[in-house]
Order: structure tokens, then sequence, then C-alpha cells
């Protein structure tokens, strides 16, 4: 196994939706978002080639009805899968034609599906799950991270002896998060702390953890936290949306 593979195995691979529609962006992209998935939207398909050479084993989900013309998309997604045969393409289209659809599925031999507009938004989403848990995109990946050194809004208060101390989140998933803080409460593996009060962006959330463990960091302890499972599932799909948006905001200046 290559270790561009071994790595996609550990930590998972990238799912792009080029040229989404609303409905798509809205329906679809927030579904896989809160199913842990590594989403983006792309909007560029002149530079997408060159991120895919960096991530071969990538999935392409691509609106034809978008900004070229069936041949010219025809041409592209061809290419894309002569020279970068491990990705893998599906195709989005309002256009009903059977001969379409044949001509992507068995001509360009598209692996992830040719999908209606026209059909219920539930159907497609469910077709999706199905194509991406088939091909293993998660890999052995659970839950999606993200470092947090791009956003300096990331940040929280943790209670100690009856004050708060300030400090900034380094990485965060739904299963906790990684932070250093101002002063040094001298955390013990496995206290619980409560009444943490977090910021992501325009987010306030308010969660309680318990201490994992702690580790040198340039000079500074950086303290793991996991949260505890009385973390309100409404959190949950806000760290979920922030992460999406976090990991969007890194991909949209390689594009």
């Amino acid at each position: 196994m290559s270790e561009k593979n071994n790595t996609a195995d550990i930590l998972g691979k990238k799912v792009f939706f080029l040229y989404p529609t609303a409905s798509i962006q809205n329906q679809i992209v927030t579904e896989l978002v809160q199913h842990e998935f590594e989403v983006y939207i792309v909007k560029n398909h002149i530079n997408l080639p060159n991120v895919l050479k960096r991530n071969p084993d990538s999935i392409v989900f691509v609106n034809i009805d978008e900004r070229m013309s069936e041949q010219e998309w025809e041409k592209w997604i061809s290419g894309i899968l002569t020279a970068l045969p491990e990705v893998k393409i599906g195709v989005f289209s309002a256009n009903p034609d059977e001969e379409l659809r044949e001509k992507y599925i068995n001509k360009l031999r598209v692996t992830c599906g040719f999908m209606i507009l026209k059909l219920d938004m539930s159907k497609i989403i469910g077709k999706i799950l199905e194509v991406l848990n088939v091909i293993n995109v998660k890999g052995r990946r659970k839950y999606l991270r993200t470092v947090t050194d791009n956003d300096p809004s990331a940040n929280l208060n943790v209670p100690f002896n009856g004050e708060y101390v300030n400090g900034t989140i380094n990485d965060i998933s739904v299963v906790g998060f990684a932070c250093t803080l101002e002063s040094d409460p001298g955390f013990k593996k496995n206290e619980l702390v409560k009444d943490i009060q977090i910021k992501l962006q325009s987010m306030l959330l308010k969660v309680e953890a318990v201490v994992f463990g702690s580790r040198e960091d340039a000079g500074q302890k950086m303290y793991v936290l996991l949260f505890t499972q009385r973390i309100d599932p409404d959190i949950r799909v806000k760290i979920r949306k922030y992460i999406q948006g976090n990991l969007q905001s890194k991909m949209d200046l390689d594009l």
C-alpha cells in the first residue's frame, strides 16, 4: 500500500462538490457534514485538478448544468479520470435524459452515480451516503477534526478558583479539543471541568469536559479535554458546521 493510500485509510478521503446548486449545498452537503465526512464546495473547475493531484483518492460530485457545455464537461471529466484514475466521480444534472446518463455511466465510467436533481433530495442523500460508505471514504477515522491556527476567534474561557482563565483552542472535533491557557490551572487527568465557554467565530457554546491529559507544545502546556456524554446534540451540530467552514477556508486558499 502506498503512503498516500495508507494516509487516506487512516484519515479518510476528501469529498468535493463542484458548482453545487443551492439545494445541493444546503441539503446534501449539510447532511454529509453531520455524518462526519470531509466535504468541500468548489467553484473553480480550472484549479481543482491541482488539488486533486495532491489528493488523488478524492471523490468529486460534478454539477454538469453549470459553467460549461455538456460536451466540455465530458472532456473535463474524461481528462480527470485519465490523468488521475484513483479519483472517483459522480454527476448531478437536472436533465433526465437516459442517453446522457448511460454515457456517463457506461462510456465515461463514473463510479459514484448519475443523479437527477429533480428527484427527492432525501433519496439522493441516501444514494450518496451508500456510495461513500461502500468505498470507505472515512477510512478508519470516526470523527473529523480541524486545527484552528488560522482562526483567532477560536478561543475559550475555563472556570478556575471562582474566575475564568482565557485560552486558545488548538484543534477541535465533536469528541473534544486541545487548548492552551493564559495561566495554568494545574488540571489533573480525569478531572471534570464544568461551565466551559467555547467561542467559535460568532457561536458561543457552553460545555463540560473531562481532562484527558496534557503535553508541552512550543514551551506551553497544552491540555486535551473530552466532552462528556451530556453535551447538547445541537452543540455537536454547531461544532461540525464550524469544522467544515474552517477546513473550507483552508481549501479555498489552495483553490
